[in-house]
Order: structure tokens, then sequence, then C-alpha cells
């Protein structure tokens, strides 16, 4: 049968797609009632859908299933404490042995509809999972969105991962509709009432937000998702604010249950993993130039064997996107429990999340540095104080991260590594995880040397002061000589003995004080036994002189 024949007959049994949208939290005001951004989705109210997710390991042993079990030994025991926190047999002290990552989910979208461009038959996509990461001390949330359909064309799945995860259309069609955008996406109930529905099509609603507020404007059916979270850079209320932190197009993580993964091509899967959409079977998404060296930059054929009966799993991954593709007559490749689907949906998803997390944390981080740089106002006092603290504040949560969040490796398992070796390599983490350290590193210093340089500033003055006063004190006080002995004279005498000498010396003392530069000037001239006595008595001049104004002109 020709290749054509075949691609055109390929089905996909079983599709899934997540979505990871790592978003930038605004810092919390000073005066804010809640002291982390989580702490607004605990409030038990009507219109919050949110509720936070008890993990697997807080509930009864009992219950504890087998792909729990080996979603948590594929990762080393430093990722463990990170991913589900430690404790169970002794009691933790002060939430030590607790998680720092906090998910919250919502039942109430059970199903997406989404209408494609190429015609108006719309598709249902059940929704597995809607859910909100946050993590501890990091002003970083990440939408989670999973879905699933079965007996999809190729050419479908393909669509639904290129255009299914956006957050504004990049520009817009000739008949008015967005760019690389869904037609319509709808999320529904389960009673299949419409909750919310995307607006790409709406050119002046996206053109007069970002005139206005120097920033893009989010789908209406995103922002209802995120919802009681609201868009930094907009006029609506709400206490915790997020704004865009990456491109447009959300990370996504695909899993293929195919009839026969054979019959995809070299160019079939590059559009997978690539994710630019449908295209004619066999032709290549990109030049051939480009693309040179695809197997070794984007696949892991461990386990591909395209020439036997059984093909086996392929996996790829650009970084943006992980895909993986198999057999749907394959009973391990499709078992939920202890197979391949179960655990994509469980540790290759954290394998992905990790590294997603990451890059999200470092921008974040790099942001906040960018803005108090901005703030910046070398010539004020308190600006400059703010901008010392905002530094340091930064400084540590880097250390924190670097020490919690931050893994080089994160399983033994080969399979595992790899993955994480190759999303990491795409992301360029580690790139900018140095540029960042060394960044901070270079502000600390800065920071460091102004202290010392002021430190020193200070010292210079106060020998200028200690040396007048050591002339005041020998002066006075050579050999024990007092020079009026008025202890037997009247208390008001005495009084004013005191007040003419403790007027002069606080005067010396803040002429000093006030002088300390040309005096320390002069003194180090005066040290200097390479200059002239002429030279010297120069160097006092300006002690004296008047320091004029700069000219107007």
């Amino acid at each position: 049968m020709p290749a054509e024949i075949r691609a055109a007959d390929q089905r996909v049994s079983h599709f899934r797609q997540i979505l990871m949208w790592p978003l930038q939290l605004m810092p919390l005001p000073a005066d804010a009632p809640i002291d982390s951004h989580s702490q607004l989705l605990e409030a038990a109210s009507p219109d919050n859908p949110w509720h936070e997710l008890v993990d697997e390991f807080s509930g009864d042993p009992g219950q504890f299933h087998e792909r729990h079990y080996s979603e948590f030994v594929t990762f080393l025991p430093y990722v463990q404490r990170f991913l589900y926190g430690e404790g169970g047999g002794q009691k933790a002290i002060a939430r030590y042995g607790e998680s720092p990552i906090r998910i919250f989910r919502r039942h109430d979208v059970a199903k997406v509809r989404m209408t494609f461009k190429e015609g108006d038959e719309a598709l249902n996509f059940e929704i597995v999972h809607l859910d909100l990461y946050f993590f501890y001390d990091i002003d970083v949330v990440i939408l989670v969105v999973e879905i699933c359909a079965d007996n999809l064309e190729l050419r479908q799945v393909q669509d639904t991962l290129y255009r299914f995860g956006r957050a504004y259309p990049p520009y817009w069609d000739d008949d008015g509709s967005g760019g690389h955008c869904l037609k319509r996406c709808e999320w529904l109930a389960a009673d299949g009432q419409l909750l919310s529905a995307s607006d790409y099509e709406k050119r002046s609603k996206y053109l007069s937000f970002v005139s206005r507020f120097r920033a893009p404007c989010i789908s209406s059916h995103w922002e209802f998702l995120l919802r009681p979270l609201v868009l930094h850079h907009s006029d609506a209320k709400g206490l915790v604010r997020y704004r865009q932190i990456e491109y447009h197009r959300m990370p996504l993580l695909a899993y293929l249950a195919m009839d026969d993964p054979r019959t995809l091509s070299r160019g079939d899967f590059a559009r997978l993993v690539l994710v630019t959409g449908p295209g004619k079977h066999g032709s290549l998404p990109y030049s051939d130039q480009h693309l040179e060296g695809f197997e070794s930059r984007y696949c892991i054929d461990r386990f591909w064997h395209p020439q036997a009966d059984d093909p086996g799993t392929r996996l790829l991954s650009c970084g943006h996107a992980f895909v993986m593709v198999g057999s749907a007559h394959d009973d391990y490749f499709t078992g939920l429990e202890t197979g391949l689907l179960g655990q994509f949906r469980h540790q290759f998803f954290l394998l992905a999340l990790i590294p997603h997390f990451h890059k999200a944390a470092l921008l974040m981080l790099s942001d906040r540095l960018v803005t108090a740089l901005n703030r910046l106002e070398i010539g004020n006092a308190e600006s400059v104080k703010q901008f010392k603290r905002a530094i340091r504040e930064i400084l540590e949560v880097f250390l924190r991260f670097s020490h919690r969040y931050w893994f080089h490796e994160i399983s033994d398992q080969a399979q595992a590594r790899a993955l994480f070796s190759m999303t990491r390599d795409h992301l360029g983490t580690e790139n900018l995880y140095t540029e960042l350290r060394e960044e901070i590193q270079d502000m600390s210093q800065y920071l460091d040397s102004d202290s010392l340089r002021r430190q020193a500033n200070t010292v210079v003055r106060l020998t200028v002061v200690t040396t007048a006063g050591l002339v005041a004190t020998i002066t006075t006080g050579f050999l024990g000589i007092n020079l009026i002995d008025a202890a037997q004279d009247g208390l008001i005498d005495r009084i004013l003995f005191f007040a003419l000498v403790a007027i002069p010396s606080v005067l010396l003392t803040g002429f000093a004080v006030v002088k300390s530069k040309p005096l320390s000037d002069f003194l180090e001239a005066l040290s200097d036994e390479r200059l002239s006595h002429r030279d010297k008595l120069a160097a006092l001049l300006p002690v004296w002189r008047k320091k004029r104004p700069p000219d107007a002109g």
C-alpha cells in the first residue's frame, strides 16, 4: 500500500496532551492580608473554583497505588524530597518535611470544544486535570491542562498540538481570525453548559491593550481558567496578579497510541515534536539542512524498532514539546496503571515540569533584577537604599533556589536521565543559570565594594577628627597640668568655664568633620616626603577655600 494511502488511513487510537503554562506572579503588597500567593485559593468562597489537592502520600496507605510508587522511585532522593517532601515516620519540625509544591485543582470544567479553521466541525476533548502549581518562595505559578480524546486523524492531532496552547494571537488572517490559533475554543461544564469561549478574533481588543499597557493581552478563555488570579497589566481588580514570562505558545507533552506508528515518516515525526502543524505526508516542515542530525538532536530511540513487528516506543523532545509515540496494540504502552501511559502522566510529566519550572524561575529572577536596576536613581539616597535591599532579597531568593530547586541530575534511570538532559539542553537552562548567577554576583560585589568605600571614607573622616582631638588633648592635658584651677569656685563659675571650653571644642570638632576630606588630603600631603614645603602648604588652602557651585549655564 502506498505511503500516502497509509497516512490517510492512519488514526490515533488514543491521544493525550498536557499543557504547561509558566507565569510570573507579582510580589504581594506589604499590607496584603495573605503571606503567600497560594493562600488566596485556600478560601472556600463560592467564587473560587480551586481547591488544594491532597497528595497520595497523605491518604490511607492502603490506597497507595503502584503507579505512585513507580513515580516516586524514578527520582533521586533529593528530588524526591523536593517533589513529595519527607516525614511520616517521625513528626516534622516547623513544616520542614513538607514539599515546597502546592497543587490546586478545579473540577467545574469537564470538556473543551475546539473548532479549527479548516472546517466548522468541532472536536470535543475530555478535561482530565486542571491544576495550578505553586512553589514555595518562588513567584512562579504553572497552569497544567490535561486533555484526551480517542480515534482521531493524525492531521487533527497535529492541528491540536499546533493551535490549542496559544495565549493570544501573534497576528490576524484575512478573515479576521487569530493567526495560528483555533477558530474557537470553548470550556464546557459536565452538562454541556458553555463556561467561557476564546476571543482571538477581537483584533481591536488586543491592539488597544498593547497600546495602553505595553503588554500582551490574554485570551478570555485563559483568563477565565486562572481566576481569581488576574492579569497584572489590566484594570481587573485582584490581589494576586500574574504576567507573561515566556513565549505565548505553551510548552506541552503529547501521547499518541497509533494503529501502526511505523507509517509515520521522518517529516511526520518532525512536525509532531517541533509542533509545526499538519502537512503533506512525507514532506519535511523545514529544509534538509535545518533538520540535519534530527534523530540525534530530538529523538530517544533506545526502545524504537521500526523494522520489527513490534516497533516499540519512540520519545522525542525539543524542549518546548515532549512527544511519546507507540502502538495502540501494545498493552504495556497503553497501560494506565503501570504501563507507559501511566508513566507519561506521572514520571514523564514531572521530567518536563522540572526544567520548565527552572527556566521560569530564572527568568523571574532576571526580571526582578532588571526591575530593581530600572528603579535605581543614583542621586536619591532613599532609592539607593531600596535598590540595595532589593538586590539582597534577590540574592537570598537565588541562593535558596539553588539549594532547594536546582538539579543537574534527577534520576539514575537511563531513559529518564537522557530525557531530562535533552530537555535542559534545548531550553538552555544551564547557560541561563550561569548568566544569572554571574549578574547577581557582579551586583553583590558592587554592593560590597560600595559598602567598603563608604566605610573607608568614614574611617578617613574619623582619623582627621581624632588627629584634631589628639592635638587639643595633649595641649590641655600635658603632664596633667590644670591651666585653670576652678575646683573650689562656685557652681556658676564652673559651668561658665565648662561652656567656654565645650563650645570651642564642639565647633572645632564640627569644623574637622565638615572639612575632613580636604584635611585628610592635607595630612596625606604632609606625610609625603617627595613634596616641597610650598606644595604641602598649598594642600592646606582647600581647607579654607569655599567650594563654588557649578555654573548654571
